[in-house]
């Protein structure tokens, strides 16, 4: 049954983010960039994750929290929504002051200030939205949370479409532009998740209950840390670039190219820890093995994730000269290494979901805090040097080793059993697609058909080694092909 509802949701989710997000990704920001230039591009993307590294303050771990606690205690929800509600409206005055103030600080001008502020709103409202959104998927209403998943995208899409192509002004496009349209869509998200949760509850009204957030935030606190840490050692690079480079905005800008395709393959991963995180924290509350659901996750992510780092790796220059005007070179590079640390954001999403639906926030702090030294540390050696490649490489050394300590830090905590075989079979395997992507390259003079059969005849090597087999495809396949659709409550929810 949890495998059932795991494939089918899983599947449902993807579908949606996979007609909406790629779109956004490769067919809006790609183009803002284009028109707007390296430069002017990294401008707004270092200022974007500035914004996005302090946005921890605006949830101080209630949105991991919430759903971990909502999913094992669903009665909760009336009890809690009102009061975190308020509680947000608070930490969204902290933390624009914070950020207004440490950017004041390091010596940010009236225009980055002024593009900041609107990034401090858009970051508050994308907050709120995924506070609304952690009551929906931890009462297991999986297919709302998976429509709401998708929605500001597609509102950002036809704003900036109209914007692009519609000829509605004479100006040409304004980076401005691209932020606003960020703020109109979250609006209209917030509003529709605001309706949908405030449905689901017996009362609601704005009030400031100071004991509760003193209690709360001692329980949600070791959530934020961790989310803090990690932003840290996954946002840092752009900002280290800026910070320490002369012509720091044009090499964010270039990081920005290779980046977005990282970050479009991440936002599929993270679907996964969407779902992942309330069924762990279920599963565990019951004492349920778990092994399963990670075996299931692990083959559906990683094994894909190690195919198309393959196929970055060998067709990179094809694929930057494909999206971009200018820098390609550069950026090539870029996009081989930080796509070899995809594998290790695929591997955290899983046993990072783990640890955190089962409470090992200490644990999984300290690996965090030793990320975010580490890449720091790598950060102030490499970016001087080798510029935004050396920030790429201190990425996926940093990627792959906080995965690792994740890993061993489940088996350790929960007593796993590990597929000692699997794991052997999936080391063997990622070499072996690297060289079929090579010789791909090699024998088909068009990358375009190259790049497709590379990553179809790896997916045969991975049955011929029994990594996947047709019977534990047909295991998983069978339940979601025969479920019948027996959640009523999510029925009602969706009406």
């Amino acid at each position: 049954m949890v495998k059932k509802n795991f494939i089918i949701n899983l599947a449902f989710l993807l579908f949606l983010n996979l007609l909406v997000k790629p779109f956004w990704i490769f067919g809006i920001e790609r183009n803002v960039q284009n028109i707007v230039g390296a430069e002017e591009f990294g401008f707004y993307f270092t200022l974007f994750n500035f914004s996005l590294i302090l946005q921890i303050i605006l949830d101080l771990g209630t949105t991991n929290y919430n759903n971990r606690n909502i999913a094992q205690h669903s009665h909760m929800l009336s009890k809690y929504f009102s009061n975190i509600v308020s509680l947000k409206l608070l930490l969204a005055v902290a933390y624009a002051i914070i950020s207004l103030g440490l950017a004041l600080a390091i010596g940010y001008d009236i225009r980055q200030m002024s593009v900041l502020g609107v990034l401090i709103a858009n970051q508050f409202l994308a907050s709120f939205v995924l506070y609304l959104r952690s009551n929906i998927s931890g009462l297991q209403h999986f297919k709302t949370d998976s429509i709401l998943s998708v929605l500001d995208r597609l509102i950002m899409i036809i704003i900036c479409g109209i914007l692009i192509w519609g000829n509605v002004s004479s100006e040409p496009f304004r980076i401005e532009w691209f932020v606003y349209s960020q703020t109109a869509s979250y609006l209209i998200t917030a509003f529709v998740a605001f309706v949908l949760v405030l449905r689901k509850t017996r009362f609601f009204s704005i009030k400031f209950n100071f004991k509760f957030y003193a209690v709360y935030l001692k329980q949600s606190l070791p959530y934020a840390l961790l989310i803090l840490l990690m932003a840290f050692y996954n946002r840092i690079d752009s900002i280290m670039l800026e910070r320490l480079l002369p012509d720091g905005m044009k090499e964010s800008g270039i990081y920005a190219q290779s980046f977005r395709i990282l970050d479009a393959f991440s936002m599929i991963a993270y679907l996964f820890s969407v779902l992942l995180m309330p069924m762990f924290a279920r599963m565990l509350q019951k004492k349920e093995p778990v092994e399963g659901i990670i075996k299931v996750a692990s083959l559906l992510l990683i094994i894909p994730a190690i195919i198309l780092a393959a196929a970055c790796v060998v067709f990179n220059k094809e694929l930057m000269d494909l999206m971009y005007v200018a820098h390609v070179e550069t950026s090539a590079t870029i996009l081989s290494l930080l796509m070899i640390g995809f594998v290790g954001i695929c591997g955290t999403y899983i046993f990072g979901s783990l640890l955190t639906a089962n409470g090992s926030l200490k644990q999984l702090n300290i690996m965090a805090a030793c990320g975010m030294v580490f890449n720091i540390s790598l950060n102030l050696i490499l970016i001087p040097e080798f510029r935004a490649t050396g920030a790429a490489i201190t990425s996926v050394t940093t990627q792959l080793l906080t995965m690792l300590a994740q890993m061993l830090i489940a088996v350790y905590i929960l007593k796993l059993r590990l597929n000692l075989s699997l794991i052997a079979r999936i080391l063997i395997f990622a070499p072996l697609a690297l060289g079929i992507a090579w010789g791909s390259s090699e024998l088909i003079d068009n990358w375009l058909y190259a790049m497709p059969t590379a990553m179809a005849l790896s997916f045969m090597l991975a049955f011929a080694m029994r990594i996947f087999t047709l019977s534990s495809v047909g295991r998983l396949l069978k339940p979601a092909i025969t479920a019948e659709n027996n959640d009523r409550e999510e029925q009602d929810f969706d009406k």
